[in-house]
């Protein structure tokens, strides 16, 4: 049943190759979650890195720019009074098979709709319930950004290097000591620079297991890994799988999402 009341809640899908959004920020809250491919959302304060099977929570009113590579997703907007969250920081949650069921589901109401639906309010009620759980168990796949130039040199270098960067190596390209590097960054970004590097290394793991059906022991070396078992155990703490039950997963998920369909609003 349709009536005359505003729209607090709907979505909308992105099926596209690549596309990056200006800066811009939003009244309502947003989950966005990637079926197939990579979105990056990047604030003012961190880069969040958000492979198949992951949602990213951004706050109503928190500036981003986002990121879309070879992408499927869905964002669920929600109205601040659904769904209370004054942190006003972006999150990555994991989306367990329920979660992912109601978010493509929840692509039959789009946002532009025009008025408001009873079965649908009702629906996103329920879908808001499971988001607050979720919000409670973060994962970590974000890196720091800073307006610093030195720390921002320092990270685009280590970036792009990642196959064989070494703190030496860094500190000739920035032109910079060993001492001073260690203690700037960490003032500057709340971690080291072997802790940032290993992050990196990391998410740009995730990147290429879910892009390319190379072998693990290719994406290791890759990422700067000397040795596959070195690799495995790293990217397990990480993310709490193996690269091969990652990879896996998100394969099957992309083909679900295939399967179910998700299509774009009308325009």
């Amino acid at each position: 049943m349709r009536d005359s009341r505003r729209v607090t809640a709907g979505s909308y899908p992105y099926d596209g190759s690549r596309q990056v959004a200006s800066w811009h920020h939003h009244d309502l809250h947003q989950l966005e979650y990637a079926f197939e491919g990579i979105v990056e959302v990047q604030t003012a304060v961190a880069r969040y890195r958000l492979p198949s099977r992951q949602a990213v929570w951004i706050p109503a009113g928190l500036a981003h720019r986002t990121t879309f590579d070879r992408a499927r997703s869905v964002s669920v907007f929600f109205d601040p009074e659904t769904v209370r969250d004054s942190t006003g920081r972006a999150r990555v949650l994991p989306v367990e098979p329920i979660l992912r069921e109601m978010v493509i589901y929840a692509a039959r109401w789009p946002i532009g709709r025009p008025a408001a639906d009873t079965f649908a309010d009702s629906y996103f009620g329920a879908l808001a319930h499971l988001v607050l759980e979720r919000l409670e168990d973060e994962r970590p796949y974000h890196l720091p950004t800073t307006t610093d130039p030195l720390i921002t040199l320092v990270m685009r270098y280590t970036d792009e290097h990642l196959d064989d960067v070494c703190l030496a190596q860094v500190c000739r390209a920035a032109a910079v000591s060993e001492r001073t590097l260690r203690r700037r960054f960490r003032t500057v970004t709340g971690m080291t620079w072997r802790q940032y590097a290993l992050h990196s290394r990391l998410l740009h793991a995730m990147t290429l297991l879910v892009r390319s059906d190379g072998a693990v022991h290719a994406v290791a070396r890759t990422v700067g890994f000397g040795s596959t078992s070195a690799f495995s155990r790293a990217f397990l703490a990480y993310t709490g799988q193996t690269p091969s039950a990652f990879r896996r997963d998100r394969q099957d998920t992309a083909h679900t999402a295939r399967a179910e369909g998700v299509h774009r609003p009308g325009r």
